[in-house]
């Protein structure tokens, strides 16, 4: 299959094999997220694999993701990070003012996904599967503890890969002209809202697994319905952001 026509086909993996992948498969994934682009070069991203199997399952229950068939599949936590830079800057006596803004923080934050979609892709391409798994920010403080992360760092995400088992249906996407303006922002139309919603709720009824009587814009007010991880703020700047 053509890389585009597999990008097309993404869709999250909760189910693995028994497979595991091999040391040199392990290897080419943390290459291709280090391949990704990265603003002035600063890498500003750090890659944790979970392999102590109680530390997974402490983690998967705080994230509330348990993934099917137990510990199959390799796990990862991706942290965007800059202790390295302070490290850097100690080296030489600089101070770090400058690298405890909220722009450093989005800046690393943004280095930690395009290499996690990096290796996301390349992954798929590999016939593999992958789930990301942003519920590990549900305790911010136990995952600092968990990953023993220095000040500067912040655990973004995790993501699972491996042999699928099974592959839910792909989800439709919102339509291309929601996406793409010419020149200015393209705002939505109540129209296209409704026509939308009518595809994914389609989509959630049909699909072969965890039916849904619901579309896109139901999950859209579930989602925003209340305050999610209200203690973010309050970890980032214990691990010395200024905001």
């Amino acid at each position: 299959m053509e890389l585009f026509e597999t990008m097309l086909q993404h869709t999250s993996v909760r189910s693995f094999t028994s497979q595991t992948l091999t040391q040199e498969l392990k290897r080419k994934l943390i290459l291709a997220a280090q391949s990704a682009s990265s603003s002035n070069f600063l890498q500003a991203f750090s890659v944790v694999e979970i392999t102590d199997r109680k530390k997974r399952e402490t983690i998967e229950q705080l994230a509330n993701f348990p993934v099917a068939n137990g510990n199959n599949g390799e796990f990862y936590i991706f942290v965007a990070d800059l202790n390295k830079h302070a490290q850097v800057l100690a080296l030489h006596e600089d101070a770090t003012d400058h690298l405890r803004t909220l722009e450093s923080l989005v800046t690393a934050v943004i280095d930690t996904a395009l290499a996690a979609q990096s290796m996301a892709v390349f992954a798929e391409s590999e016939k593999l599967g992958v789930c990301y798994v942003g519920g590990i920010r549900n305790d911010l403080f136990k995952m600092k503890e968990l990953l023993e992360l220095p000040e500067l760092t912040y655990p973004v995400f995790g993501m699972f890969v491996g042999y699928p088992v099974e592959k839910n249906e792909v989800k439709p996407r919102l339509p291309f002209d929601a996406v793409l303006g010419s020149n200015t922002y393209r705002s939505l139309t109540p129209a296209l809202i409704e026509d939308y919603d009518k595809k994914t709720a389609a989509y959630y009824q049909q699909r072969s697994a965890n039916n849904q009587q619901t579309n896109w814009s139901e999950k859209v007010r579930q989602h925003f319905s209340y305050p999610r991880r209200k203690n973010t703020s309050e970890f980032l700047k214990e691990q010395g952001f200024i905001f």
